[in-house]
């Protein structure tokens, strides 16, 4: 055993002749195996006319797989017709594969963006190069927050039901809190996100006055552009007196039926003059910009927005990339608001409302409520300031317009301004922008009136939108 292991070419010498002839054929056997190798072009010579037949099937079969590896154009030649129509059929799908990533890969994006965003503490909020802007938009959302629950209690509601629709991390459930509603949909993309707003909820529940009857709350983690919302509220019966979407919608304008689906969830459940209210990017100003511009791109030291080329300027999947100061850094899409309000108008929604950042601001800043409050939430930083230097900015050209309005007589100090790439950012005319405070109503005479037909768009409404002059 020692001097004669296995794979030696010839039998022991002290075996006898039946074990001499198995082992020789065995031995013969693992020779021919090493000279004749899985996958070389013929059979053995001293196989028989079948294992010949059989081995060149086997050979022939393992070229052919090295000659068509999975992928190529068209079935092997020497397949039946069914084989060669499952293999087209593979090869197509496989073809298809990266047009539909590109469909999905979007919204897997915001997802993992908004995902990736570390919470962060109020002393950290502070020191960021937005501070005040950040302050100054949620001072607007808790204006039309308030107004639009003015609106509803006027309207005879005693239990107000609100959906959050792109909740986020839970930034309105204060401004919710406060207007006084009963119970509260949170419905979000990011998982991570729905968490983070789970738990303020539960931290704001746990530190509420006994006398004080908090809403009740779901949280749900769907893609609202694709899932039905409805069939997930744990009430199935449920309607809402309001839907708010803030900073959201213009997600949804990848594709007509991401849209759509977006717009039936915000609409579906509304009661019978319920209101959609919400703030989105303002497409006609963002195309200006861009075209006024001598590159794709166009910005200062707080924002940046992005284009892959000037026009044409398609209604669906119009594409741009808009970064913000550490915050916001996805792809996102114009949205055309002609069509917005026409796809608005097949759930029985009209508008009661559309305006700029800007105007919005002008127009509520003169009551004196919410001039409290703004001065409350810091929504305006001071000037000169403190004189120890803890601007916003360190470029005092950041600051010339509230140096100009300084310098005129009878202006009391300080006054409430933005740097001034901030308020390019928020008032003039960019995104944050350019934003607009949109509201739609559900009217109580309409509540049985079938939905207008899906009325097809003629071919010069699918083509683009026109670049404002």
């Amino acid at each position: 055993m020692e001097l004669q292991p296995v794979g030696t070419k010839g039998p022991r010498e002290d075996a006898g002749e039946e074990d001499k002839s198995r082992l020789k054929r065995k031995h013969e056997d693992q020779d021919d195996s090493e000279l004749q190798p899985v996958g070389t072009k013929g059979p053995r010579e001293d196989a028989g006319e079948e294992d010949k037949s059989r081995l060149k099937r086997k050979h022939e079969d393992q070229d052919d797989s090295e000659l068509q590896p999975v992928g190529t154009k068209g079935p092997r030649e020497d397949a039946g017709e069914e084989d060669k129509s499952r293999l087209k059929r593979k090869h197509e799908d496989q073809d298809d594969l990266p047009a539909k990533k590109l469909v999905t890969d979007h919204s897997v994006k915001v997802a993992s963006h908004y995902n990736s965003l570390q919470e962060v503490g109020l002393a950290v909020r502070s020191r960021s190069r937005i501070f005040f802007m950040r302050n100054f938009n949620n001072w607007l959302k808790s204006v039309l927050i308030g107004e639009i629950l003015e609106k509803v209690w006027a309207g005879g509601s005693r239990q107000v039901s609100v959906l959050d629709l792109g909740c986020g991390k839970g930034g309105d459930l204060l401004k919710w809190r406060r207007g006084g509603i009963s119970h509260l949909v949170c419905a979000d993309i990011a998982a991570v996100s729905v968490e983070q707003c789970r738990s303020r909820y539960d931290d704001m529940k746990r530190r509420s006055h006994m006398s004080e009857r908090l809403f009740s709350a779901q949280f749900i983690t769907a893609d609202c552009t694709k899932e039905v919302l409805s069939e997930k509220l744990d009430d199935d019966q449920l309607m809402f007196d309001i839907c708010s979407c803030q900073f959201v919608y213009h997600y949804s304008f990848e594709s007509e039926q991401k849209a759509e689906m977006m717009l039936r969830n915000a609409c579906e459940r509304l009661k019978p003059g319920g209101f959609f209210i919400g703030t989105t990017p303002d497409a006609f100003e963002l195309v200006k910009r861009l075209e006024a511009s001598d590159s794709l791109s166009f910005g200062n030291e707080v924002f940046n927005v992005s284009f892959g080329s000037k026009g044409p300027y398609p209604l669906f999947r119009c594409q741009y990339h808009f970064s913000l100061e550490d915050v916001v850094n996805v792809p996102e899409f114009l949205v055309y608001f002609p069509l917005f309000e026409h796809m608005a108008k097949r759930h029985n929604m009209r508008l009661v409302s559309k305006q700029r950042f800007s105007e919005f601001f002008q127009e509520k800043v003169k009551k004196e409520q919410h001039r409290n409050l703004m001065m409350k939430m810091m929504a305006l930083e001071p000037f000169p300031g403190d004189g120890k230097g803890n601007r916003a900015s360190d470029a005092s050209a950041e600051y010339s317009h509230a140096e100009e309005h300084c310098s005129r007589a009878g202006v009391r100090l300080p006054v409430g301004t933005l740097s001034k790439s901030e308020w390019e950012a928020t008032s003039k005319s960019v995104w944050l922008s350019h934003l607009l405070c949109v509201m739609f109503h559900h009217p109580f005479n309409d509540v049985s009136c079938p939905r207008e037909p899906h009325e097809p768009r003629t071919p010069q409404d699918t083509s683009s939108m026109s670049a404002p002059h």
